[in-house]
């Protein structure tokens, strides 16, 4: 069986994914982000090596016509890492956790053609743009700096958490492209508005509009 067929049939389960503490107490991450914010000193590059790999590699899976196996799951938490270039050689990870370090760009993740969930909450992103990754179903971009909402294409996407970001306008969210989404996360963010939220398959909506206080 291939790996296109794997990831068609996949429907991946997030209470095992995330069974650790996903609903981490915000106000902890407000204090973290907050403390990152004003952190100015030039931090030294720390980035991913092979030997942090053979520590965070797990679930090893068959790829390609099935004679081959791979490690399919990254877990990568608190390493302080600025750079994930290593990921670039990794093209059959579907499961990966880059989560609570100090990364500013995501792009070597534009490699990871397999990739169903991401999980990338608690970093230094501006941004949540990749590439079209067509298998990804649930992805988190949390306590972030992130000040859009652009360059999210992903046709099987049906969870997206943007929360405790700088968003202030929803832009480029195309239905067209984002037929799957269910789910998404806005909440703690600069709202101004729900305009640009016209998704057709959207059913779980968390959100408040900056000086109104309401939420949905």
């Amino acid at each position: 069986m291939s790996d296109e067929d794997d990831l068609d049939d996949f429907e991946p389960d997030q209470d095992d994914l995330e069974k650790e503490d996903d609903e981490k107490d915000t106000e902890d991450w407000e204090d973290n982000r907050k403390e990152g914010e004003e952190y100015s000193e030039e931090r030294m590059p720390t980035p991913l090596t092979e030997d942090m790999m053979k520590e965070a590699l797990s679930l090893l899976c068959k790829t390609g016509n099935g004679l081959a196996h791979a490690y399919v799951k990254l877990e990568v938490k608190e390493r302080d890492l600025t750079d994930i270039s290593l990921l670039r050689s990794y093209i059959h990870l579907r499961y990966v956790d880059v989560s609570e370090n100090h990364l500013t760009d995501l792009s070597p993740l534009n490699h990871l053609t397999h990739l169903l969930w991401l999980k990338a909450d608690g970093n230094r992103l501006r941004s949540a743009r990749l590439n079209e990754l067509p298998y990804l179903q649930i992805a988190s971009f949390a306590y972030n700096q992130i000040t859009d909402t652009e360059g999210i294409s992903h046709p099987r996407l049906g969870s997206l958490d943007l929360k405790g970001n700088h968003i202030r306008l929803v832009t480029d969210l195309d239905p067209q492209k984002l037929i799957s989404l269910h789910t998404l996360e806005l909440r703690g963010n600069q709202l101004e508005s729900t305009l640009g939220i016209n998704l057709p398959k959207l059913k779980n909506l968390y959100l408040e509009i900056k000086d109104a206080g309401s939420q949905t």
